[in-house]
C-alpha cells in the first residue's frame, strides 16, 4: 500500500460525514510498515466502538467508517473466518463490522456488514507461512501466500465498492 498522509486519510472516507472524519483518533502513521500492508484498517481508540479502514480503490485512497457490533453481555466471542483475509487459523478475533452505505442510501440509514479481523491484521495473517497441509512444498508456499494476498485485496475493495454502491 502507498503511505498515506492524515489530510489523504481524512478526505478518503466515503461514508463519512466531514464532522466524523476530522474526529477520527488517527494511528500513528511514522510506525506503520506501509509495504507490509493491503490496506488500512484501525480502531478509534477514543471511541471503542468506532473503526476505519482506508485502501486503494481505482487508484485513490477510499476509506470507511465502520461501527463494531457490540460485544456479547458474556464477553465471550464466537470463532468465525474473516470475510477479508480468511484465515482459518486465527477464527478467535473476529468481530462484525457494520458501515453505512455512501451518499443519499446511507442518509437513510441503508448499512452493510462483513466479519473482519477485530484488529484489523488481515495483512499478515495471508502472508504467513502456509501449514504443511496448505502447501506440499516451498514454491506452492509461495503461489498461495500470492494467491491470499490477491483475494484480500479483491475482498476488501469489493466491500468497499458495496458500500459506495447506490439502490
Amino acid at each position: 500500500m502507498n503511505p498515506l498522509n492524515e489530510k489523504q486519510i481524512r478526505a478518503s472516507f466515503v461514508n463519512a460525514s466531514k464532522r466524523e472524519a476530522a474526529q477520527a483518533t488517527l494511528p500513528d502513521l511514522d510506525a506503520i510498515d506501509w509495504e507490509s500492508l493491503d490496506y488500512l484498517g484501525w480502531r478509534d481508540r477514543k471511541a471503542p466502538l468506532a473503526a476505519y479502514a482506508v485502501l486503494e480503490l481505482d487508484g485513490a485512497p477510499t476509506g470507511v467508517l465502520l461501527r463494531a457490533g457490540d460485544p456479547s453481555p458474556d464477553g465471550r466471542r464466537r470463532k468465525a473466518v474473516c470475510a477479508w483475509c480468511e484465515d482459518v487459523v486465527v477464527t478467535d478475533d473476529v468481530s462484525l463490522y457494520v458501515a453505512r452505505r455512501g451518499g443519499a442510501s446511507g442518509k437513510r440509514g441503508n448499512t452493510i456488514g462483513t466479519l473482519v479481523c477485530t484488529q484489523f491484521v488481515c495483512s499478515a495473517n495471508v502472508r504467513r507461512t502456509p501449514t504443511r497441509t496448505e502447501a506440499g512444498n516451498a514454491t506452492a508456499a509461495e503461489e498461495i501466500v500470492e494467491r491470499r494476498i490477491a483475494g484480500l485485496r479483491e475482498r476488501s475493495a469489493r466491500f468497499v465498492a458495496e458500500v459506495l454502491r447506490t439502490r
